[in-house]
């Protein structure tokens, strides 16, 4: 079975952006192996706010040839986008806009590769309230914002979650990786 995965940037103080939508903190290098994380996907999963301001991004000429290389990666999978207003999958991207719960353990139910659930906060706390979460890695980076958008919010229930790895790096990211109980 395919195992859905919350693979998200977050400060210390535990925001996934700042007041203003702000993720200039967010450090992305190649000792972070994002790279074999994608090799890993096959599918990315976001809501519709997060997919219009990164489903389609491209990186500036001034970036690094490895973050072209990522974001092409990243634009290589399948695209599916939460959306209460658009329903159109005409193009490339399937638009779902009810049944989540059903639409994800079907998905879950097909063969392939690990799905990527991107974001933002608000699909996040869908996903975990209906248990639908199997690992979460969260990649903490050195900076505290004290204020922006909380990565755990509106969830109904106590999250118990089981340790299974711990990355550093020479940035000062710490990933932790955990499993659902």
């Amino acid at each position: 079975m395919r195992k859905v995965m919350l693979d998200l940037a977050v400060t210390l103080d535990g925001f996934i952006e700042g007041l203003n939508g702000e993720v200039d903190w967010c450090i992305m290098d190649e000792e972070m192996a994002f790279d074999q994380f994608l090799s890993e996907i096959d599918t990315i999963v976001y809501g519709r706010k997060s997919y219009e301001l990164w489903g389609e991004y491209i990186p500036s000429d001034k970036a690094s040839q490895w973050e072209k290389q990522i974001w092409a990666l990243v634009h290589s999978k399948k695209k599916i986008v939460f959306s209460t207003t658009y329903t159109d999958s005409s193009g490339e991207v399937q638009y779902i806009n009810r049944n989540i719960e059903a639409e994800i353990r079907k998905l879950k139910q097909e063969t392939g590769k690990d799905v990527w659930l991107y974001g933002g906060a608000n699909l996040i706390a869908t996903f975990i309230n209906l248990g639908l979460v199997d690992e979460y890695r969260l990649s903490v980076h050195p900076v505290v914002l004290g204020a922006g958008k909380p990565l755990f919010e509106s969830l109904h229930e106590r999250l118990s979650l089981v340790l299974t790895d711990v990355r550093r790096y020479g940035s000062g990211v710490v990933q932790l990786v955990y499993r659902a109980r």
